[in-house]
């Protein structure tokens, strides 16, 4: 059963810029990996998805409901992290965390309190006085707090350092093992790689591919020969590096990373801001 499902989505700016026919649908309980540098076309498909922009054309829906038209209903049931956080400045973290779970009607907080201990977040100066790092906890804690069913986080370790990155794919590796429908646009391989079933890369506005990481893998797998000075040395040589050797020459296999399949696509452009 598909939870998300975006079909030949357009929303055009102009001069390029924007998404065009963007089609993926991301299944109950399953972590997709939304990969794209600045300005691909990410946090607009995402923002179609929190009914926030309305599309040219195309239409995108979770669990059915129009993600525009039906906005209020989704909201309800999800949990959200923007690429750029806003909050209210004057408010403290702890301020924010209770008018947040009013918002949600929540009134089981046993969640907020372990993910507050789980990021190591104090939550009593005002926000306007946190750090980016900090400001990034207080999102993530937001956005999990409500235990939801359905979670879209856009760029969600931007500015946290590397133990608190793996404290957070640890937890989204544990909401995933509970069944949650998880949409995670983010820049760190390792992250995604560790975390995703699929994977959807876009360039400019439009979907290169999506797969799994092992079949991406498989299909853009690098081959090399070499050729020793004799069939012994072939055959040795096989041996030590899992090769296939024929004669003096041997055929070798390399998957490659994330990352290289990422910049395989882009061709070496670099990003498009």
């Amino acid at each position: 059963m598909d939870t998300i499902e975006i079909r030949n989505l357009t929303k055009d700016y102009g001069n390029g810029k924007g998404i065009f026919d963007v089609s993926f649908t991301v299944k109950k309980g399953e972590v997709f990996g939304f990969l794209g540098p600045n300005g691909a076309g990410k946090t607009t498909t995402i923002r179609h998805l929190m009914g926030f922009i309305k599309s040219r054309s195309g239409e995108c829906m979770i669990n059915g409901l129009d993600c525009f038209m039906e906005r209020e209903k989704i909201q309800k049931i999800l949990g959200y992290i923007p690429g750029e956080i806003s909050f209210f400045d004057d408010m403290t973290g702890t301020e924010f965390l209770s008018f947040a779970a009013r918002y949600r009607g929540m009134t089981d907080t046993e969640k907020q309190k372990d993910l507050l201990e789980r990021f190591e977040l104090d939550t009593k100066g005002r926000i306007r006085k946190m750090s980016k790092g900090m400001k990034q906890k207080l999102g993530i804690v937001t956005a999990f707090m409500h235990d939801p069913d359905i979670l879209l986080l856009d760029e969600p370790t931007s500015g946290l350092d590397p133990l608190m990155q793996n404290r957070f794919i640890e937890l989204v590796a544990q909401e995933k093992a509970k069944g949650k429908t998880i949409l995670l646009s983010s820049h760190i391989f390792e992250e995604v790689e560790r975390t995703c079933d699929r994977i959807g890369i876009i360039k400019n506005g439009k979907i290169m591919t999506v797969d799994s990481v092992e079949t991406l893998r498989k299909r853009h797998m690098r081959t090399y020969t070499v050729t020793l000075d004799s069939s012994e040395k072939a055959k040795k040589f096989a041996k030590d590096f899992s090769g296939i050797a024929e004669g003096v020459k041997v055929t070798l296999s390399s998957m490659q990373s994330l990352e290289d399949i990422f910049l395989d696509y882009y061709g070496g452009d670099g990003n498009d801001k």
